[in-house]
Protein backbone atom coordinates (compact mmCIF):
# COMPACT_ATOMS: atom_id res chain seq x y z
CA UNK A 1 0.00 0.00 0.00
CA UNK A 2 1.20 3.51 -0.88
CA UNK A 3 2.06 6.14 2.38
CA UNK A 4 3.88 9.23 2.49
CA UNK A 5 4.95 11.61 5.27
CA UNK A 6 2.89 14.21 6.00
CA UNK A 7 4.28 17.11 8.56
CA UNK A 8 1.91 19.68 10.40
CA UNK A 9 4.00 22.26 11.74
CA UNK A 10 2.42 24.99 14.32
CA UNK A 11 3.52 28.86 13.43
CA UNK A 12 5.85 30.55 15.23
CA UNK A 13 4.98 32.50 18.53
CA UNK A 14 2.50 35.73 17.30
CA UNK A 15 2.60 39.03 18.65
CA UNK A 16 -0.19 38.69 20.92
CA UNK A 17 0.55 35.00 22.52
CA UNK A 18 -2.05 33.69 24.74
CA UNK A 19 -5.03 34.71 22.94
CA UNK A 20 -7.95 33.09 21.39
CA UNK A 21 -6.61 33.91 17.75
CA UNK A 22 -8.43 31.88 15.80
CA UNK A 23 -9.05 34.01 12.52
CA UNK A 24 -7.71 37.36 13.75
CA UNK A 25 -4.63 37.83 11.48
CA UNK A 26 -1.96 38.51 13.87
CA UNK A 27 1.57 38.32 12.91
CA UNK A 28 4.22 36.34 13.46
CA UNK A 29 7.48 37.45 15.86
CA UNK A 30 10.84 37.00 14.07
CA UNK A 31 12.07 34.71 17.07
CA UNK A 32 8.56 32.80 16.15
CA UNK A 33 9.63 32.74 12.36
CA UNK A 34 13.10 31.37 13.15
CA UNK A 35 11.76 28.69 15.64
CA UNK A 36 9.80 26.82 12.74
CA UNK A 37 12.68 27.35 10.08
CA UNK A 38 14.74 25.34 12.69
CA UNK A 39 12.05 22.77 12.78
CA UNK A 40 11.78 22.72 9.22
CA UNK A 41 15.72 22.50 8.66
CA UNK A 42 15.88 18.47 8.16
CA UNK A 43 12.35 17.63 7.18
CA UNK A 44 12.86 16.10 3.36
CA UNK A 45 9.51 17.35 1.61
CA UNK A 46 8.53 17.59 -1.94
CA UNK A 47 5.42 20.06 -1.08
CA UNK A 48 4.83 23.11 0.96
CA UNK A 49 1.04 24.44 2.14
CA UNK A 50 0.34 26.97 4.05
CA UNK A 51 -2.87 28.58 6.18
CA UNK A 52 -4.05 31.99 4.40
CA UNK A 53 -3.41 33.38 7.95
CA UNK A 54 -0.39 35.81 8.44
CA UNK A 55 0.72 34.18 11.38
CA UNK A 56 1.44 30.68 9.49
CA UNK A 57 2.03 32.15 5.58
CA UNK A 58 4.93 34.28 6.95
CA UNK A 59 6.97 31.21 8.40
CA UNK A 60 6.19 29.36 5.62
CA UNK A 61 7.26 31.95 3.04
CA UNK A 62 10.43 31.72 5.58
CA UNK A 63 10.97 28.00 4.70
CA UNK A 64 9.82 27.87 1.27
CA UNK A 65 7.12 28.76 -1.45
CA UNK A 66 3.98 27.95 0.11
CA UNK A 67 0.68 27.37 -1.45
CA UNK A 68 -1.90 28.77 0.75
CA UNK A 69 -4.61 27.15 1.76
CA UNK A 70 -7.43 28.39 3.62
CA UNK A 71 -8.61 25.19 4.45
CA UNK A 72 -5.77 25.05 7.06
CA UNK A 73 -7.30 28.38 9.10
CA UNK A 74 -7.41 27.85 12.90
CA UNK A 75 -10.80 27.48 14.33
CA UNK A 76 -13.15 30.42 13.96
CA UNK A 77 -13.60 31.51 17.99
CA UNK A 78 -16.06 33.73 17.12
CA UNK A 79 -17.15 36.36 19.62
CA UNK A 80 -14.29 35.35 21.53
CA UNK A 81 -11.48 35.63 19.32
CA UNK A 82 -8.84 37.96 20.44
CA UNK A 83 -9.17 37.42 23.85
CA UNK A 84 -7.75 35.89 26.67
CA UNK A 85 -9.91 32.46 27.98
CA UNK A 86 -9.81 34.25 31.46
CA UNK A 87 -12.08 37.66 29.96
CA UNK A 88 -14.09 34.31 28.66
CA UNK A 89 -17.62 33.11 30.69
CA UNK A 90 -15.30 30.22 32.47
CA UNK A 91 -18.81 28.28 31.82
CA UNK A 92 -19.29 28.47 28.64
CA UNK A 93 -15.91 28.30 27.76
CA UNK A 94 -16.29 24.57 29.81
CA UNK A 95 -18.69 23.45 27.73
CA UNK A 96 -17.08 24.28 24.63
CA UNK A 97 -13.89 22.31 25.69
CA UNK A 98 -16.05 19.50 26.84
CA UNK A 99 -17.92 19.30 23.64
CA UNK A 100 -17.08 22.13 20.80
CA UNK A 101 -19.45 20.39 18.25
CA UNK A 102 -22.28 21.09 20.96
CA UNK A 103 -21.21 23.89 22.07
CA UNK A 104 -19.13 26.65 19.98
CA UNK A 105 -17.88 30.06 20.49
CA UNK A 106 -20.88 32.62 19.97
CA UNK A 107 -20.72 33.13 16.08
CA UNK A 108 -17.74 30.56 16.00
CA UNK A 109 -17.18 27.42 14.28
CA UNK A 110 -18.39 23.94 15.06
CA UNK A 111 -15.36 20.94 15.57
CA UNK A 112 -17.28 18.97 13.11
CA UNK A 113 -16.94 22.20 10.52
CA UNK A 114 -13.13 22.60 11.11
CA UNK A 115 -13.14 18.50 11.04
CA UNK A 116 -14.91 18.80 7.67
CA UNK A 117 -12.82 21.82 6.02
CA UNK A 118 -9.41 19.67 7.09
CA UNK A 119 -10.57 16.69 6.35
CA UNK A 120 -11.19 18.32 2.49
CA UNK A 121 -7.63 19.22 2.62
CA UNK A 122 -6.20 15.93 3.54
CA UNK A 123 -7.99 14.08 0.95
CA UNK A 124 -6.88 16.57 -1.87
CA UNK A 125 -3.16 16.54 -0.87
CA UNK A 126 -1.04 14.17 -3.29
CA UNK A 127 1.09 11.51 -2.32
CA UNK A 128 4.11 13.01 -1.82
CA UNK A 129 6.11 14.38 1.39
CA UNK A 130 4.48 17.40 2.27
CA UNK A 131 5.14 20.18 4.65
CA UNK A 132 1.73 21.85 6.06
CA UNK A 133 2.02 24.89 8.44
CA UNK A 134 -0.98 25.88 10.13
CA UNK A 135 -2.20 26.34 13.54
CA UNK A 136 -2.91 24.03 16.72
CA UNK A 137 -7.01 23.41 15.63
CA UNK A 138 -6.41 21.85 12.24
CA UNK A 139 -3.33 19.78 13.55
CA UNK A 140 -5.56 18.44 16.64
CA UNK A 141 -8.07 17.94 13.60
CA UNK A 142 -5.94 16.12 11.21
CA UNK A 143 -4.46 14.09 13.98
CA UNK A 144 -8.17 12.78 14.57
CA UNK A 145 -8.99 12.39 10.96
CA UNK A 146 -6.00 10.63 10.09
CA UNK A 147 -5.72 8.62 13.11
CA UNK A 148 -9.20 8.15 14.39
CA UNK A 149 -8.51 9.75 17.84
CA UNK A 150 -11.38 10.93 19.87
CA UNK A 151 -11.51 14.09 21.47
CA UNK A 152 -10.52 13.66 24.48
CA UNK A 153 -7.40 12.21 22.96
CA UNK A 154 -7.03 15.00 20.11
CA UNK A 155 -7.13 17.99 23.21
CA UNK A 156 -4.52 15.68 25.21
CA UNK A 157 -1.85 16.35 22.08
CA UNK A 158 0.65 18.98 23.50
CA UNK A 159 1.05 21.47 20.20
CA UNK A 160 3.37 24.83 21.57
CA UNK A 161 4.53 27.21 18.69
CA UNK A 162 6.79 25.53 15.96
CA UNK A 163 5.58 21.88 16.77
CA UNK A 164 6.26 19.57 14.53
CA UNK A 165 3.92 16.03 14.11
CA UNK A 166 4.83 14.30 11.72
CA UNK A 167 2.70 11.19 10.37
CA UNK A 168 3.05 7.76 7.84
CA UNK A 169 -0.37 8.51 6.18
CA UNK A 170 -0.97 5.24 4.32
CA UNK A 171 -3.26 5.97 0.82
CA UNK A 172 -7.34 4.80 0.59
CA UNK A 173 -11.03 6.03 1.44
CA UNK A 174 -10.64 7.50 4.21
CA UNK A 175 -6.65 8.03 4.41
CA UNK A 176 -5.56 6.69 7.66
CA UNK A 177 -2.05 7.66 9.09
CA UNK A 178 0.38 6.55 12.18
CA UNK A 179 1.94 9.06 14.24
CA UNK A 180 5.22 8.66 13.87
CA UNK A 181 6.56 11.73 16.01
CA UNK A 182 5.76 15.14 17.94
CA UNK A 183 9.23 17.39 17.88
CA UNK A 184 7.73 20.51 20.45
Amino acid sequence: MTSFVLHLMRHGAPVRAGLMLGRTDDDVIPSGIAACLAQAADLDCDRLISSDLRRARRCAEAIGTPVIDPRWRELDFGDWDGRATSDVDSAALGRFWDDPDAFPPPAGERWSALRTRVGAALAALPPAPTLVVTHGGPMRAATAELCGLDLAATWALDLPYAAVLSLRVWEGAPRRAQLTSLRA
